[in-house]
């Protein structure tokens, strides 16, 4: 199965029982582009969007403020003299593939069925996600404190230790890497990792139906895809001694449970019959037959009534017609 299939969500003919979106009667019935109703839409959610920039700037307040430094005694040194190394995946690349790239499919599946709901609210359940998942990870690293796995090299980079009479460590280290030292739980690389891309593994899942219970396994490995980069990255932070593996196991918990409830506030679950499209949308499908009810008596009526008259009307010329 190639890129393109995968990415049109329109697979070959030989996969098409396998991946075909099958759509209902709700899926073909109206279209809702970001000209008609992006407008109210965002209107409708501007008190989510204000919530959005607030979260934004209490992460970047947990990101300048001090944490929690915690007691390191010698003993405990053992364990925190790994090296320090870089960052196998950089920090800056963590937006691109846990925000940006969900995005991009997003836009892809908006542009293949001109949905306005579904692009809107995926984009603001992702935000949400990974907005959440950031101020409660860097709240914790605040509040807990622990050492980084190559903490001593930070707090003692010239290899001099040096404790107070309570046995505490006295760095001499830069500011910053001491303070970035006290940021070991959770990760947030890994928090980020599956708050992100644990969101789109279910959007995907819900868009090819992976559990319509037809026993397609191989819908599986789209699934497990972005799963698995969340993994690598979080595998990755223990490698390069940023991260105990407990700081990596919490941290991808947390994203997983934040993504799905963030996902299920506005889609249904993967496994419901209409796991492909969010609430917003059938709402909108159900205001619209709504709507369109009465309009159809009325029509009905009048086409009874054109029928009742065009009847009287040649029963008429038929009396005239035999009285002539």
């Amino acid at each position: 199965m190639g890129w393109k299939n995968v990415i049109s969500f329109c697979p070959a003919p030989n996969f098409r029982n396998m991946f075909q979106l099958r759509p209902n009667e709700h899926m073909l019935e109206c279209r809702h582009t970001i000209k008609s109703h992006g407008g109210q839409l965002m209107k409708n959610h501007k008190h989510d969007w204000l919530i959005l920039i607030l979260l934004v700037i209490i992460e970047v307040i947990l990101n300048i403020i001090h944490p929690f430094y915690r007691f390191v005694g010698k003993d405990m040194m053992i364990d925190l003299k790994y090296p320090m190394k870089e960052n196998t995946v950089p920090i800056w690349s963590v937006p691109l593939y846990a925000v940006l790239l969900p995005i991009a499919i997003f836009v892809l599946y908006y542009l293949r069925r001109k949905d306005i709901y579904d692009l809107h609210n995926s984009i603001l359940g992702l935000l949400f996600a990974v907005l959440i998942t950031a101020v409660l990870t860097d709240s914790i690293k605040d509040g807990v404190g622990r050492p980084r796995p190559d903490f001593f090299w930070r707090c003692f980079p010239d290899g001099r230790e040096e404790y107070d009479t309570w046995g505490n460590v006295v760095c001499h280290g830069k500011d910053s890497d001491i303070r970035e030292g006290h940021k070991s739980f959770p990760s947030g690389h890994t928090s980020w990792s599956f708050a992100g891309l644990g969101f789109l593994a279910l959007y995907l899942s819900g868009k090819i139906k992976c559990f319509d219970r037809r026993g397609h396994v191989a819908k599986l490995c789209v699934l497990f895809l972005p799963i698995l980069a969340a993994c690598l990255v979080g595998v990755s932070r223990v490698d390069d001694y940023w991260h105990h593996w407990q700081d990596v196991f919490a941290g991808g918990l947390l994203g997983l449970v934040v993504a799905i409830f963030c996902y299920l506030q506005f889609f249904p679950a993967p496994y419901d019959t209409e796991g492909w499209g969010p609430y917003a949308y059938f709402r909108a499908v159900e205001e619209s037959r709504t709507s369109a009810q009465p309009s159809i008596v009325e029509d009905i009526n009048n086409q009874q009534q054109q029928y009742r008259g065009n009847n009287v009307d040649s029963t008429f010329d038929a009396m005239e017609s035999g009285i002539r």
